[in-house]
């Protein structure tokens, strides 16, 4: 894997470009750590080499600090000082309609700038790891600023070039080829302030929880919510009495269309808060969230 710097401040975006694919992604401290997604490390993740390239061409060696795929994720770490961090944003203040800008590496095209709105907010989507191993769920911003391949772990900036989220998957029409065709204008990005939330658990410990119900969802159910199809004994959901065969149709009063939006909507949080789950039958339960 190897990774260069470009953006708006040229020392605070980096682009990866993977022999396998392409990717980009976030300095977000003067000493070296990299914030990117899991996919575009994940190759390198059992024994591979990260080399990080600099924009004044200075070829280093990156060290995964920690990764998580519940999230697609990662840190990686270069033995440097003095890099110039990106400036971090508040995705909560993040509106429809708000300007956005894409930086990355898409097709290789390195220190490309694409430009758009935010098209929705808390957009459920899933994206698949890098051999279709590890699927992420996000609570994603949702954006038509052009992002192809390549853009995968860049930031997704603000009109004041603030980070309001990390560029993670896009939806696009398969080519005739059978490859994967260009940008639609349907691009997703992880909120800013759950990905920093998740980078500093990575920096601190080399790890990052994820929050959980402690309950199986039953992807098959076709009816509005989120059907529990087992519950795991001891687990939060079991303790807050919730039991197979309830459906979930909202949590902390937000409606939950399918078991995806119940997933994305779990992981917006973080263990041990407080949610209140909502079941068809209109009982609200209570559940604390444990972790994994």
């Amino acid at each position: 894997v190897s990774i260069s710097t470009r953006g708006f401040d040229p020392s605070s975006f980096f682009q990866a470009v993977p022999s396998q694919g392409a990717g980009t992604g976030v300095v977000i401290t003067a000493d070296g750590y990299i914030l990117t997604n899991n996919h575009v490390i994940e190759a390198a993740a059992n024994g591979g080499t990260i080399d990080v390239v600099l924009q004044d061409g200075t070829r280093l060696t990156g060290d995964l600090v920690g990764r998580n795929a519940d999230y697609d994720l990662a840190v990686v770490k270069v033995d440097t000082t003095g890099l110039t961090p990106a400036t971090i944003g508040d995705s909560e203040s993040v509106q429809v309609g708000d300007q956005s800008i894409a930086v990355g590496s898409p097709l290789g095209l390195e220190g490309t700038v694409t430009s758009g709105i935010v098209s929705a907010l808390d957009r459920p989507v899933t994206a698949g790891g890098a051999d279709g191993s590890e699927t992420s769920f996000i609570s994603a911003i949702q954006t038509d600023a052009p992002i192809n391949p390549g853009n995968s772990g860049g930031p997704l900036v603000n009109a004041e070039g603030q980070v309001i989220g990390v560029n993670s998957a896009i939806a696009s029409l398969n080519s005739s080829s059978g490859g994967q065709a260009g940008s639609i204008g349907l691009g997703f990005a992880i909120p800013i302030n759950t990905a920093n939330r998740i980078a500093q658990e990575l920096i601190k410990t080399g790890t990052a929880a994820t929050p959980v119900i402690g309950a199986t969802i039953d992807f098959s159910y076709t009816g509005q919510g989120a059907s529990v199809q087992s519950v795991t004994p001891g687990g939060p959901a079991d303790e807050a009495g919730i039991k197979a065969g309830d459906v979930i149709v909202a949590l902390d009063g937000k409606r939950v269309d399918d078991a995806v939006g119940l997933i994305t909507d779990i992981r917006q949080n973080a263990p041990g808060d407080r949610i209140t789950l909502t079941l068809e039958n209109a009982d609200e339960i209570e559940v604390t969230l444990g972790q994994r």
